[in-house]
């Protein structure tokens, strides 16, 4: 789980941000805990020593990602580091998935997983609609014939460029609940106004980014 950004676009950290009675650092990471992945690897790098106080009850492996201000890229890397370190190389997939997608829970992520068992691919990646077009993202799983490209991306792009090249030998699934993040103040009042009203299961983002 990534989660070393500074949320620049927030103006305060998004990962302390609140939402149904805990963090969104903590929701996140509790939903890949309840999953059937392991082992849970989150990654800080902003403000680290007091996120890390936010999940420090929570049985995940947390890394620090002392290059974050790269960007998501830097991240990935770090985190794959630390995957292939504690399996001892033996890992055969990553699931990749962020802390600003409060409605990706445990369900969505075995989705991932059952999905590449069913059929092993490069990756499974999920598919939604953002600014009214299809596209497809995280929370996705990569094999490990993918680690090396992870590993060689570099800055802001994430993982989307590995889905992109490798479309057409993936699993793609439809997770609706991927569509919105938190990246705004904006973003954070239609979460905080859908959450009043009772209605996050049909959440729905009111303005295209």
């Amino acid at each position: 789980m990534l989660a070393a950004g500074a949320s620049l676009r927030m103006g305060e950290l998004k990962q302390l941000l609140r939402y149904e009675g805990e963090t969104l650092l903590r929701r996140a990471l509790r939903s890949a805990l309840d999953s059937q992945c392991h082992p849970v690897i989150v990654v800080l790098g902003a403000e680290a020593d007091v996120l890390r106080g936010e999940i420090a009850d929570l049985k995940a492996l947390v890394v620090v990602n002392q290059e974050w201000n790269e960007g998501m890229s830097s991240s990935i890397r770090c985190g794959i580091t630390a995957l292939e370190a504690a399996t001892s190389g033996q890992a055969q997939a990553a699931i990749l998935t962020l802390c600003d997608q409060p409605f990706v829970n445990a369900r969505v992520i075995n989705r991932l997983l059952e999905t590449y068992h069913a059929k092993p691919s490069l990756l499974v990646a999920s598919e939604y609609e953002s600014n009214g077009e299809r596209t497809r993202g995280v929370p996705a799983l990569f094999s490990r014939a993918l680690f090396s490209e992870l590993m060689a991306v570099r800055g802001a792009e994430g993982a989307k460029r590995v889905i992109e090249r490798h479309q057409n030998e993936a699993g793609i699934i439809a997770v609706p609940e991927a569509a919105f993040d938190v990246d705004t103040p904006d973003d954070y009042q239609i979460l905080r106004e859908q959450a009043d009203a009772g209605l996050s299961g049909r959440l729905k983002r009111a303005e295209a980014k």
